[in-house]
């Protein structure tokens, strides 16, 4: 599907309509606000290839799994993102036929996601089987102003006749998960009500008792005229309608605006949340269309003021970075610390719960240097409201002491993942989410949340670590057995190099923070070890076991083994592949991926990228020249972390292939699974490979240093970082460097290893070498 939407700074465009493309648009054009989303469905019937998909944050629901529950320390259900009302129908039928774009020729179809103000607009022309031709066009946006808002203009006009429009704008929440274990509907119905020109649906979940209520109102004119045409009322389960016959001569134009509200019991009494959402709904038909639509393109001026990133000289570049930051803006907003960010958001179902430790490797980045530090914080937040859960999965395992194993997959802190590969194995999750607390604290100079809140989890994490370890007298060292690290091609291995490297960083970062806490807040320090039990001794074991910790290397290559073993493979180059085995997760059997030396993601590499301050320049050249052309890039979240370390080393053509997959991936389809959604927490990452490694940015005590290059054919590359209170305006040609400080918080900066002091309001221009 390469190439197949048009070019364009700000707006993604589908010039044709292709129902065998048209799930992979409904993910691409999906919309949201982080309280709400939804999939790019069409208002009116169809019955082509379709993912109907309405979400809302936070409401899910514990799917029995169908596979491990019954053996110890396997979760007993898989969490599913639930599929709640379907809130934009707007059946039509002409002269008696419906309009459904899989019975009738289609013509003129153009899809818009205007990322700049935040809506898509959609309009085609339909010859009908009956011979009528109408002209559609659809223009709906989620509030990012009014959380609980979504808005539709939906016009219809008459080309070739004279004739009579039935218009049915409906609520169905008769509705259920694409990927359903045992084909089970999730909802049932409390109440509804239906009257002319409104109506609601209230629904609870079959378990944990999850409500929702939608209600919808909206209103119709012709010609610019507000009308009144008598209404019949629909109601059954799950479901209603109204239908509203509108006279109309050819050239007409009938609009229907509809204002949905949706509420959930997450932030509202239960027994409030009719009158809540009928308030929310009359509140927003009264304000009216143009009103929401200016607040909406408000709402987003001041996203992109803050988070842009604008690439000249290429507008594939371009609109791919543009795409990324849209969809993250639309899928969190940090204002709730009880949320998180789903590896699709809004997009589509695979995946299932809401928390992976792709938030804490790539999306915190994102966030720190675009929004108010509040947002990042709730995010660790969100992990210490769940230490308690992550204690108890570890205790599942048979870890003791207040040792926390964080999950791999989780909506409340319970895991939810069952394939045992990735529930027991792939424990270096724990790592990521001790290097968030550092990554914070580093960035932000806030310390606060460690004596606060972060000492507990990252003991909790430490004692897992120390737990997790072994001693091999045959080794002299100890070692960490049976893991999966990033690199999923790879299963039950031995010391991986990366979970060893960041068990004995883990370890050592929470002696530092005591020794902090000793030095700053004792008596809290005092608090906290009465709390956790905590006695000095594992202090003493811990460092022993950062001291005699065993990595594996290869000291003829000069690089840091995977695992041990890695170089018992044969070793073959992807380059030397034949593109019919590609991708290889599509193509080849598990066991046959397992036994190869083929590597999924940055593994190695990916803690080279963390621990980069380590490593001298020739032994990151050294590890990314041996594994990067092993590395089939079958995660979305590889490329990104490739993009920045080729840049650290000098390799700008392979940093702008690798950051060019990362940015389309989605709108490209590399991967060949768009349809199930967009990847998310992959698109922080193509920020990260823009920021951090095109941009060079890294903190290091306490200053902001920056070594940028360019791309050859970019004229000019710029993007907003905050830091510190300061919002940095960052733009390099290929021949100077300005900064531009829009605030008035002073900063220092390091540029090309030169320190700067630049003042508030104040600009900075480099030339560069």
């Amino acid at each position: 599907m390469l190439n197949y939407y048009k070019l364009d700074e700000w707006n993604i465009v589908e010039e044709n309509f292709s129902a065998d493309n048209n799930e992979i648009s409904e993910s691409v054009f999906s919309l949201g606000n982080g309280y709400m989303g939804q999939r790019a469905n069409f208002e009116e019937e169809y019955s082509g290839p379709s993912l109907q998909g309405n979400y809302i944050a936070g409401v899910y629901y514990p799917d029995k799994t169908k596979v491990g529950w019954w053996k110890n320390g396997y979760p007993e259900y898989f969490a599913k993102v639930l599929n709640s009302t379907n809130w934009i129908g707007i059946n039509i039928k002409i002269n008696g036929v419906s309009l459904d774009l899989a019975k009738c020729f289609v013509k003129d179809f153009k899809r818009v996601l205007n990322m700049q103000e935040g809506y898509m607009l959609r309009s085609f022309k339909a010859l009908l089987t009956n011979g009528n031709e109408v002209e559609v066009t659809s223009k709906r946006f989620i509030s990012m102003h009014r959380s609980e808002i979504g808005v539709i203009k939906y016009s219809i006009r008459p080309l070739n006749f004279k004739g009579e429009l039935e218009i049915i704008p409906y609520l169905d929440g008769n509705v259920m998960n694409s990927d359903s274990n045992y084909d089970e509907k999730f909802w049932d119905e409390i109440s509804s009500e239906v009257k002319p020109y409104e109506g609601y649906v209230m629904l609870k979940t079959k378990k944990l008792d999850f409500q929702i209520c939608t209600n919808m109102i909206y209103e119709i004119t012709k010609n610019g005229k507000l009308i009144k045409p008598i209404v019949s009322l629909n109601q059954s389960e799950k479901y209603v309608a109204n239908t509203s016959l509108v006279k109309c001569n050819q050239n007409d134009e009938v609009i229907i605006y509809k204002y949905v509200a949706n509420t959930s019991s997450r932030y509202y009494d239960p027994s409030e949340l009719i009158d809540v959402t009928k308030k929310l709904s009359r509140i927003a038909k009264e304000d009216g269309y143009e009103l929401l639509l200016k607040e909406q393109s408000d709402a987003w001026r001041k996203k992109w003021k803050e988070s842009d990133i604008v690439i000249e000289g290429d507008v594939s570049a371009q609109q791919g970075i543009r795409f990324n930051i849209f969809q993250l803006n639309q899928t969190y907003t940090g204002e709730d610390y009880r949320l998180n960010i789903g590896p699709k958001g809004f997009t589509g179902e695979k995946y299932g719960g809401s928390t992976y430790w792709d938030t804490e490797a790539y999306c915190i980045p994102f966030y720190l240097s675009t929004s108010d530090q509040k947002v990042s914080r709730n995010l660790l937040l969100y992990r210490y409201k769940q230490l308690d859960k992550a204690i108890e999965n570890a205790s599942k395992l048979g870890f003791t002491g207040g040792a926390a194993l964080y999950p791999m997959v989780t909506m409340n802190g319970e895991e939810c993942h069952n394939e045992w590969e990735i529930t027991f194995e792939e424990i270096h999750r724990n790592g990521a989410i001790a290097y968030a607390i550092y990554n914070y604290v580093n960035y932000t100079g806030d310390k606060s949340c460690l004596g606060e809140f972060s000492f507990e989890v990252l003991t909790a994490i430490s004692r897992f670590w120390a737990q997790r370890a072994t001693f091999s007298k045959v080794k002299n060292k100890y070692v960490i057995l049976g893991v999966t690290g990033p690199n999923e091609y790879e299963n039950n291995v031995n010391n991986n190099w990366y979970t060893n490297k960041l068990a004995c960083w883990t370890l050592d970062y929470t002696i530092e923070v005591i020794d902090y806490l000793r030095e700053n807040e004792p008596e809290r320090l005092n608090e906290l070890k009465e709390k956790l039990n905590f006695k000095d001794d594992e202090i003493i074991t811990w460092k022993n076991i950062i001291q005699n910790m065993y990595y594996p290397r290869d000291v003829d290559l000069g690089i840091f083994l995977q695992q041990e073993g890695y170089m018992d493979k044969e070793q073959i180059l992807v380059k030397d592949l034949d593109k019919k085995h590609m991708p290889l997760n599509q193509r080849w059997s598990w066991d046959r991926i397992l036994r190869s030396c083929f590597i999924k993601q940055a593994d190695v590499l990916q803690g080279i990228y963390l621990f980069e301050k380590e490593y001298d320049i020739s032994t990151i050249k050294r590890n990314f020249d041996f594994y990067e052309p092993r590395t089939v890039h079958e995660s979305s979240l590889s490329p990104c972390i490739h993009t920045i370390l080729a840049a650290k080393i000098g390799n700008y053509d392979k940093a702008y292939e690798m950051y060019l997959r990362a940015s389309r991936l989605d709108l490209d389809n590399y991967n060949n699974d768009t349809l199930d959604g967009c990847h998310i927490t992959s698109m922080a990452g193509t920020w990260m490979a823009v920021v951090h490694g095109f941009g060079g940015l890294r903190v290091l005590d306490n200053k902001l240093i920056l070594n940028p290059f360019i791309p050859e054919h970019w004229s000019s590359l710029s993007f907003k970082i905050m830091f510190r209170g300061a919002l940095l305006n960052i733009k390099f040609t290929t021949n100077k460097f300005i900064i531009q400080n829009e605030t008035n918080v002073p900063i220092n900066i390091s540029v090309y290893k030169n320190d700067y002091y630049l003042n508030g309001n104040d600009i900075l221009e480099v030339k560069i070498p």
